[in-house]
């Protein structure tokens, strides 16, 4: 049998230096591996997504895109659209703007250049606008984490499900809170067998407000990430919901993550009012790190 070879390469994103920021790995090219085979490849990386590059359906379009974590497939993701974004522009993709057809739906990237002319970082439109979902015990998500119910601020709101594009639990935690979650994976279980609606999946984006920025950490110990150094899926989400507590027209946030895993990442969440709904951008940078071939 004639071996296949794919190339790829991994970069840093949602920061501007090497070593920060959630690691990703860009397969380009494609074409011909199985879901199978790229669920076994997103596997052997071994890290939080790998994103597969295949020729678009619209050849308006720059490319279409499958994400997949250590253990399933993912309808959008945040760090994958931008770090692949990022990479198609240093190969020459044409323009200021990157398309991408994602499961989830057509996700547009802004490209930011660098001094030097390289393209550096993106903002990433989610792919759906934000809709919040049903409400979790506050003392459930506490034993998730390994924390104590009064550690969960439901002052603004409840712990719930929301999304644009990915579900995650939002949650927002006491500031002293943050550096105290330890996952609980059997609480984690329990909690996904009494909720049908979550299929099996459990991702808690924690956050907490501090001067001039918000601080997160995302847990999905059922799906292999014990935590993500950088979360731009659930980032949006958050900010749509801020926003939609605020009652402005729209806000812009900066948030920090990363900083437990000693991969310090910074998170750009644009959330703005249109034609009834609410939507995001997601942005940051994107550091090239290595490049190979996959053989098979």
């Amino acid at each position: 049998m004639t071996e296949r070879r794919y190339s790829f390469e991994t970069l840093d994103v949602f920061t501007r230096k090497r070593f920060g920021g959630n690691p990703l790995a860009v397969v380009h090219t494609a074409e011909g591996l199985t879901d199978a085979e790229m669920q076994t490849l997103a596997a052997e990386f071994n890290l939080s997504e790998t994103i597969f590059l295949k020729a678009p359906a619209d050849p308006a379009n720059t490319a279409a895109v499958r994400i997949f974590n250590r253990s399933h497939e993912m309808p959008f993701a945040g760090h994958p659209t931008v770090g692949a974004a990022v990479a198609l522009a240093r190969r020459g993709a044409a323009g200021g703007t990157v398309r991408l057809e994602a499961p989830a739906g057509l996700v547009v990237a802004r490209i930011t250049r660098d001094e030097a002319g390289a393209p550096a970082a993106a903002a990433v439109r989610a792919p759906q606008s934000l809709t919040l979902g049903q409400e979790v015990l506050r003392e459930e998500i506490a034993r998730c984490l390994g924390l104590m119910a009064k550690d969960i601020v439901t002052a603004n709101h409840r712990p719930h499900l929301a999304s644009m594009g990915e579900t995650f639990v939002l949650a927002e935690l006491a500031p002293d809170a943050m550096s105290r979650c330890i996952p609980d994976l059997a609480a984690y279980r329990e909690v996904v067998a009494r909720y049908p609606d979550f299929t099996g999946r459990l991702s808690i984006h924690a956050y907490a407000r501090s001067t001039g920025a918000l601080r997160a950490r995302m847990f999905a110990p059922l799906a292999g990430t014990w935590e993500d150094p950088a979360t731009g899926s659930a980032n949006g989400p958050l900010g749509g919901l801020l926003l939609s507590l605020s009652g402005a027209d729209s806000e812009t946030f900066q948030i920090g993550q990363g900083v437990e895993t000693g991969r310090p990442s910074h998170v750009t969440v644009r959330a703005w009012r249109e034609a009834g709904a609410i939507h995001a951008e997601i942005g940051g940078g994107a550091v090239p790190v290595m490049q190979g071939e996959i053989r098979l």
